[in-house]
This record gives C-alpha cells, sequence and structure tokens, in this order.
C-alpha cells in the first residue's frame, strides 16, 4: 500500500467534510436497513456507477485524518439532522479510538431514532473499548427494537469483555486511502497486486497464488450476519476437493478489522443468529482450509471497484458482493459485482466457469439500471 503523509492543518475542516455529505442526494434505507434503489423501490442499488460509497468513505478518510485534535468537532456531527452524517461521525470515532466522545457515542445509543445511527454508535464503542458502556450495552442487547442493533451489543460486549479494542491498522487503512488508485480493475488485463493479512495474522500476496496452472477467486463478502455469505462458506467446504482438483485457489476478503473478521469465522464468539439453527463454530474451525483477508477500510475493494460502504445491510454499510477470477497469467477473466446482497454466482457456479472458461453469469434477479 502507499502511504500517504497527511498534515491534519492541509485537510478540508470537519464542517466542510460533513457537508459533503449532508448535500449529497444518497439511496434511501428502509425501516429493516437495508438500501432501497431510489428508482426501482427494490433492495440494493443497480448503478455500478453510482458514488453513495465514494462520498461516505472519503468523509470517513478525511475525518479520520484530522485525528484526535478535531474529535468534539466530529462527534457534534453525531446530532445533525442527516443519518448519513451521524453514521460517518460514528464510524470515525470509533476508528480513531476516540475514548473523550464515549457520552455522545452513548446518547447516539439511548436515543437516536434510526437504527442505522443506533448500531455504528455501538460498534464505535466496543472499538473504543469502553468499559463504562456495557451495562448500556447489555440494555440494548436485550431491549432494542432492531435485531441488527441487537447484534452490534453483542459483538460490542465481547469485544468490550475481551479487551479486543480495535487495532491502529485500521485507522492507518483510513489514513492512506487514496482516490487515484479507485477502481483499476480492468478485466482482460493483469490483476492488481496486493498483500493483505488473514484472521491469524499472516500475510496472503496474490502474486504467490498466481502461476503454476493455478486459477484464483477472490469473494468479497459482507459480515458475519450474513446468511448467504455463510452458504458460500458452506460450498467452499463442500467442494473443496473439486477446487482443488481443478486448480483453484480461494480468498474471501472482508472490508472490516481483525476482530470483526475473526467473527465471521468463528474464532471469537458465536451469536445469536437468526438464520441459523446450528452450531457452526466447530466445523468452522476444522474445515475452513482457505484465508479469510481483512481488507481494512477497503482499501483493495476500492482498487478492485467492489464499492466499500456502498449501501447499508442489516443497519452496516457494506461492499457490493463481487467475484474476482484470475487466470494462471494474471490476467482478470471475470468480475461480478452484485446489485443487492444476493447477486452473485454460487461457488459451484464460479467452478463451472472455470472448468469451461466460459465467463457469463447473470443473477435471475439482478437489478436493472432503468432507462430514462
Amino acid at each position: 500500500m502507499n502511504h500517504i503523509e497527511t498534515d491534519a492543518s492541509d485537510e478540508p475542516p470537519v464542517e466542510t467534510i460533513l457537508d459533503r455529505v449532508r448535500t449529497h442526494e444518497f439511496h434511501s434505507v428502509d425501516e429493516t436497513s437495508f438500501t432501497t434503489d431510489r428508482t426501482l423501490e427494490e433492495h440494493g442499488i443497480a448503478d455500478l456507477d453510482d458514488d453513495d460509497w465514494r462520498v461516505r468513505l472519503l468523509a470517513v478518510r478525511d475525518l479520520v485524518r484530522l485525528g484526535d485534535a478535531a474529535a468534539s468537532a466530529v462527534a457534534a456531527g453525531l446530532e445533525d439532522d442527516a443519518v448519513q452524517v451521524r453514521y460517518v461521525c460514528a464510524t470515525a470515532l470509533g476508528v480513531l479510538r476516540a475514548r473523550s466522545e464515549i457520552e455522545h457515542l452513548e446518547r447516539v445509543v439511548r436515543e437516536d431514532p434510526n437504527a442505522l445511527a443506533r448500531s455504528q454508535a455501538i460498534v464505535a464503542l466496543g472499538q473504543i473499548g469502553a468499559t463504562r458502556s456495557l451495562d448500556l450495552l447489555r440494555d440494548r442487547y436485550a431491549n432494542d427494537d432492531s435485531k441488527d442493533v441487537r447484534h452490534q451489543a453483542e459483538l460490542s460486549i465481547d469485544r468490550i469483555e475481551k479487551g479486543a479494542v480495535v487495532e491502529p491498522e485500521l485507522e492507518a487503512a483510513y489514513r492512506n486511502l487514496d482516490e487515484d488508485t479507485f477502481e483499476q480493475l480492468v478485466v482482460g488485463e493483469s490483476a492488481p497486486s496486493f498483500e493483505l493479512p488473514d484472521t491469524d495474522g499472516r500475510t496472503w500476496d496474490l502474486d504467490d497464488s498466481i502461476g503454476d496452472d493455478e486459477w484464483t477467486v477472490l469473494i468479497w463478502v459482507f459480515a458475519d450476519w450474513c446468511p448467504v455469505c455463510h452458504r458460500e462458506f458452506d460450498e467452499l467446504i463442500e467442494l473443496r476437493e473439486e477446487l482443488h482438483d481443478a486448480g483453484v485457489n480461494v480468498a474471501t476478503i472482508e472490508c472490516h478489522g481483525r476482530y470483526r473478521g475473526r467473527v465471521m469465522v468463528g474464532r471469537e464468539l458465536e451469536p445469536e443468529y437468526w438464520f441459523a439453527e446450528d452450531s457452526f463454530i466447530e466445523s468452522y474451525t476444522e474445515q475452513i482450509w482457505w484465508p479469510h483477508l481483512l481488507d481494512r477500510a477497503g482499501a483493495v475493494g476500492a482498487r478492485y471497484g467492489v464499492d466499500p460502504m456502498a449501501y447499508a445491510v442489516h443497519a452496516a454499510y457494506i461492499n457490493r458482493p463481487a467475484t474476482i477470477i484470475i487466470d494462471p497469467t494474471g490476467t482478470v477473466r471475470f468480475a461480478y459485482y452484485g446489485t443487492f446482497w444476493g447477486d452473485r454466482p454460487s461457488i459451484e457456479e464460479t467452478l463451472e466457469m472455470i472448468r469451461s472458461e466460459e465467463f457469463e453469469f447473470e443473477h435471475p434477479e439482478r437489478r436493472q439500471v432503468v432507462s430514462e
């Protein structure tokens, strides 16, 4: 990653950053905390050129670059009328581990009418390691009307009790985001090189995966609360031998820090998921054979066109689902970007494309841009 030296004196003031968010016309979020396409009135965003994600991501970056000295001004944004402003402010405070603003985040958790804002304030308290907030979080875990907020409270309680504050690498990843590197991937050209850590701290290098008749599949997933993502994990476990025989290396990628990534692979706690009847921690611990990578701040995802923070699902802004197939020469043969949470090829469909070398796929429910 290119390291960008930033001087807070050269950065725009908080109010200028928040004005960019405040005046942008975002797709709306419905009462179930899912983004709804403004023209289709369906979950997701059909337009792959939509720049909601860029506005959010760069706002968080710029707030983080201002550092601790601006924390109180960022916290003032938690009272803004625009929920998107409240969301990016809570996100930045968590990344900065702004202990001085815990009281302001607690107020959001207690009083904000929007589950999106409550959820992100709870995430921030967990990242900060706010032990004084544990009683409030336990109350929200037991009583909040939103299952998504309750879920984030469960995770934050666990990480606070473990002392698992957010790692400084997450702040560095946001500070170093460079919009000139965004959306560089081109089908038919070489895949941009990158290195990312996995959930055990080992470094995975794309260049090491390329060559020797080996194909590489990169799959950007959402988070531990995603039943589609867990089904993909099940498929990867089920199809291990078939993928191996076809010479396919796989890496799943998540735009979160270490704790959240480890929850996804069953290395922290097993939350009370509303979609799962059976425990998966034991099977994941024994059977996950591929690396699950931490794409902090979505830095690699932005380069690959995955649009980190594209739309809200379960009260969290996440990337578009994406599957990238790279051949043994390092050439990108297939790049599929989803238009809603369920829009992606299955692992079996991905394997069949590699076997046949016919790279065509469209989800039957894919959202389509409406012509004017």
